[in-house]
C-alpha cells in the first residue's frame, strides 16, 4: 500500500471549493459547454464514472481516467460503469479508500502521465481526491476534469499558479500526517518528479 495521505477534517471545506472552472449542469450539456473551452490539452485526465462516461461519450477521448464504478458514494448505474469501460484503454487497479491519497494512487497516475498509452485506473475505494495528485503531477498546459456532486463538472486548466496553489494544500495535507521527514521527502518528491520527464 505505502503512505496514505488522510485529509484532514478541517481541509475537507476547501475540497468543497472548485480548483478550476465549474460548468454547472448535467450530462451531456455540461460537456458542450465546456468542450468549447477545452482546446488541446498536452494530457487530459478526467476523473470520476459520472465525468468520464458523458466526456467518452461526446467523442472526447481523455489521456487518463480515474473512476471507482460509484457516484456519489453509491454504486454508479451498469450504463456508465460499462460506458467508462473503453477498449482502447490499458488498465491499472489501485486501491486507495475514502478520504484518502495513498502512494499506490500517486504511482498510478505518475506512470500514467508517463505513459504514451490512454490508462484507466480503476480504484477500490474511492477516487474522490485524486484530482490533487492529477493536478499537481500533470505537466502545464494539461487539463484535469473532475465532477463537483450536483453541481456539474470542474474543468482545472494545468498552470505554475494552479499548481502553486494545491502545493499550498498538499503542504496542509501534509501537516496533518504523522510522517517521517524521509516520508514526506518522497511524497514531495513523487508528486513533483514527474513533472520533469
Amino acid at each position: 500500500m505505502g503512505l496514505e495521505l488522510t485529509l484532514p477534517e478541517t481541509l475537507r471545506p476547501r475540497f468543497r471549493e472548485s480548483f478550476g472552472c465549474l460548468y454547472r449542469g448535467k450530462g451531456a450539456d455540461t460537456i458542450e459547454k465546456l468542450s468549447v473551452d477545452l482546446g488541446s490539452p498536452t494530457k487530459l485526465i478526467s476523473v470520476g464514472d459520472v465525468t468520464t462516461f458523458h466526456l467518452l461519450n461526446h467523442g472526447i477521448i481523455p489521456d487518463i481516467l480515474v473512476v471507482d464504478d460509484r457516484t456519489k458514494r453509491g454504486p454508479a448505474s451498469d450504463r456508465v460503469v460499462v460506458g467508462t469501460k473503453h477498449k482502447g484503454f490499458t488498465e491499472i487497479s489501485v486501491d486507495n479508500p475514502a478520504g484518502v491519497i495513498t502512494e499506490d494512487l500517486i504511482d498510478a497516475v505518475g506512470n500514467a502521465l508517463k505513459s504514451d498509452e490512454h490508462v484507466r485506473i480503476f480504484v477500490r475505494g474511492e477516487e474522490d481526491l485524486a484530482a490533487v495528485p492529477a493536478i499537481l503531477m500533470a505537466p502545464e498546459g494539461s487539463a484535469v476534469l473532475y465532477g463537483q456532486p450536483d453541481e456539474g463538472v470542474v474543468l482545472v486548466k494545468i498552470t505554475s499558479d494552479k499548481k502553486e496553489q494545491m502545493e499550498d494544500l498538499l503542504t496542509a495535507i501534509l501537516d496533518g500526517q504523522s510522517f517521517t521527514n524521509q516520508e514526506i521527502e518522497t511524497i514531495r518528491r513523487k508528486l513533483n518528479g514527474y513533472q520533469n520527464h
